[in-house]
């Protein structure tokens, strides 16, 4: 057990840049590697973890039933049945339900004793509910594709979090495929880097095999050039000098 878990938040400037299913690799690979880990949902009316993890019907209990003060924290938090460090505290399906960064500060300190981990998967956009719940964690990681509207978006968001004098920021580029810099989509990796305006973390590769287990619920395959991505991020985030893969 641990007293002082790192909280990451997970947040993009525009919906579709992959955001839970990053949430879904850094999870599953700090628990490999024998992390007591948590995500915690909160893009309301939304979820998708539990499917994303095999897991659809099976949670009983979700965030709504916390903030309610119907059921305990550790009550509603759901164990992965394929990694047993990783566990899932789900978004509310009431759309209009709503959370203050005060709430998530309050649950972080109430179970942060018995994690190593605390993934924040934030909702997507650029508004005041977003910068208020993210600015609590001890990093942001801001995810964009190599879309030039995915990456004008991140760079608002970067930009803003730098106005509030907010520095702890990482970026993770998502969905990089080879096709992209052929097709002039961009030219290089460091146009991405520059125009954010954020130091590189990670670089996850198109992988269909990720949007496949995603879908059907089931681990990443061994083989899966998004697996290896996300085993690098992860032991970037603990400190390990682990160069960026790239496919």
């Amino acid at each position: 057990m641990v007293n002082n878990p790192k909280l990451i938040a997970v947040t993009s400037g525009k919906g579709g840049t992959g955001k839970s299913s990053i949430c879904y690799g850094l999870g599953y690979t700090l628990a490999k590697q024998g992390n007591r880990t948590l995500i915690i949902e909160l893009d309301f009316g939304l979820r998708c973890l539990d499917i994303m993890f095999g897991m659809s019907g099976k949670v009983k209990y979700d965030l709504g039933d916390v903030l309610k003060g119907k059921k305990e924290i550790l009550d509603a938090v759901a164990t992965v049945p394929t990694a047993s460090n990783l566990n899932i505290l789900c978004a509310p399906k009431d759309p209009f339900m709503t959370v203050t960064a005060e709430e998530i500060v309050d649950i972080c300190r109430r179970i942060r004793k018995y994690f190593d981990w605390i993934i924040i998967d934030t909702g997507a956009g650029i508004n005041s509910h977003v910068f208020d719940i993210v600015e609590q964690a001890n990093l942001i990681l801001v995810v964009t594709t190599p879309d030039p509207i995915c990456i004008r978006d991140a760079t608002m968001m970067s930009d803003e979090f730098y106005k509030r004098g907010n520095k702890r920021q990482r970026l993770l580029v998502n969905k990089l495929s080879k096709k992209d810099i052929q097709t002039h989509m961009i030219d290089n990796l460091d146009q991405i880097i520059d125009a954010v305006g954020i130091q590189l973390l990670g670089v996850i590769p198109e992988d269909f095999t990720l949007k496949e287990s995603t879908g059907k619920g089931t681990p990443l395959p061994p083989n899966a050039p998004s697996l290896a991505a996300f085993d690098a991020i992860s032991k970037r985030l603990s400190g390990d000098n682990i160069p960026l893969v790239i496919k």
